[in-house]
């Protein structure tokens, strides 16, 4: 038999464990997502924590990121491990797909919010176990284009019900980024979209430096820096990237597919989405529009939201269900945002009447009270020992919990209740009393800025 641990436990970098009044505010955020991706019609589901590893790793993460599953065992059962936990929520979605697709409507529409897993170095904002909150839609066929602006307008939308700061969308497109390379007579044009992707983090120079190593001469060093600083929502930026290079069936593509987007967003502001063709994505299975999220005032971190096209994500599955779909990281979201202590909930607990103790007699008495409350959605709680009112109410102060009830009488005219934050105490009965709208629920607000 092991002895006990004397140590006192530790946190595991990486890996994130909210305060509870931290942990009501990731709850309220995942009410206001679903929320919205319900209302575009978008039904929830929940996938596997594990994926075998050739499929991971066939989508673009290395093995650096990944965390292997094996079973702890010895002798001749012990063998290499061949799970893996998924690193997004992307790659099981399409397995899901696949593997019941005579059961699903298309196109399918669906979101999950889950954790996912990556073994990357920790740091602010960037977690080794995190949330995602994704919506996609996929096809058994033909996607059309109408669903890619679709999901950048419900992401937009999305991020202006969420209490934080504002987010731009950055849109590109691996069409023009793909298409605008082979123009230039460039022989390995993925290679030059790894490079330029890392444009915000090592700058315009570091970048050209970079392309020089592979083999690019200055006109075509100058031409992909070019497009790498394209930024607007107007069609005349389209129009110079056109103008730019020689003709190219695949970058006139992409470029029919921003215009699409364009006219499709008119009503969306123009400062929540922009068009910046330095943004690539680094998993290899996209396709097409591509875009990513920057929060006003914490660019310095990098995305907190992103998604695209992907049209061959389920190839080896043996099936070409195109999709595109949007993921919020609200792991990293919250991360930030609890760091600058910019997130504030309106209390530490559901609670919102405390029923007090003035004896033990009235224990009963003071449950029934509680289970009235509770059944007409007024979450309640009663205190477990018959202190002293003040320390009762002390405990409710260091709660947040806004109304104590007070047991007067066995008659339910009898009770009165008061409103700690200001003192106000007044008759009530546990079959009519109402709390303020605002205090029935936690809230959730943004401090500062």
């Amino acid at each position: 038999m092991k002895p006990p641990m004397t140590s006192k436990p530790k946190g595991l970098s990486g890996f994130p464990e909210w305060l509870p009044e931290q942990q009501l505010v990731f709850e309220c955020f995942v009410r206001l997502i679903e929320d919205q991706f319900r209302l575009y019609g978008f039904t929830p589901l929940e996938t596997r924590s594990v994926e075998p590893l050739e499929v991971l790793l066939a989508k673009g993460a290395t093995d650096k990121e990944l965390y292997t599953v094996s079973r702890l065992a010895d002798g001749s059962d012990a063998k290499a491990p061949d799970l893996g936990l998924h690193f997004d929520l992307t790659v099981p979605f399409a397995r899901y797909v696949v593997q019941n697709r005579g059961h699903l409507t298309f196109p399918f529409r669906r979101y999950q919010i889950q954790k996912s897993w990556r073994g990357e170095r920790p740091q602010e904002g960037r977690y080794r176990e995190f949330h995602q909150a994704d919506a996609d839609v996929v096809a058994d066929g033909e996607l059309p284009l109408c669903h890619d602006s679709e999901m950048v307008v419900l992401l937009a939308e999305t991020l202006t019900k969420l209490p934080i700061f504002p987010v731009t969308l950055h849109v590109s497109n691996r069409n023009v980024l793909l298409g605008f390379y082979t123009a230039l007579g460039i022989a390995d044009p993925a290679a030059v979209l790894r490079v330029v992707d890392k444009f915000d983090k090592i700058g315009r120079e570091r970048v050209g430096a970079l392309l020089g190593e592979l083999g690019l001469d200055q006109k075509q060093i100058e031409r992909c820096l070019f497009l790498a600083e394209v930024r607007g929502r107007s069609p005349d930026v389209l129009g110079s990237i056109e103008a730019a290079v020689p003709k190219c069936e695949l970058l006139e593509r992409g470029l029919a597919e921003c215009r699409q987007l364009l006219r499709d967003i008119e009503g969306v502001a123009e400062d929540a989405v922009v068009l910046n063709f330095r943004i690539a994505r680094g998993l290899d299975y996209y396709t097409g529009i591509i875009f990513e999220g920057l929060m006003h005032g914490f660019e310095t971190f990098g995305a907190v939201c992103s998604g695209g096209r992907y049209d061959r994500l389920a190839a080896e599955f043996g099936a070409d269900l195109p999709g595109v779909g949007i993921s919020i990281g609200l792991t990293r979201l919250l991360g930030l945002l609890f760091g600058k202590g910019a997130l504030a909930a309106s209390r530490k607990t559901p609670t919102t009447v405390l029923v007090a103790l003035d004896s033990a007699a009235v224990y009963p008495e003071a449950f029934r009270t509680a289970q009235r409350l509770r059944a007409r959605g007024i979450a309640s709680e009663v205190f477990d020992a018959p202190l002293k009112y003040s320390k009762q109410i002390r405990y409710a102060e260091q709660k947040g919990i806004p109304f104590v009830w007070f047991l007067k009488g066995q008659s339910s005219g009898g009770h009165e209740v008061r409103d700690i934050r200001n003192g106000v105490q007044e008759p009530a009965s546990p079959e009519a009393w109402e709390p303020p709208r605002a205090d029935r629920d936690v809230t959730v607000s943004r401090t500062g800025g």
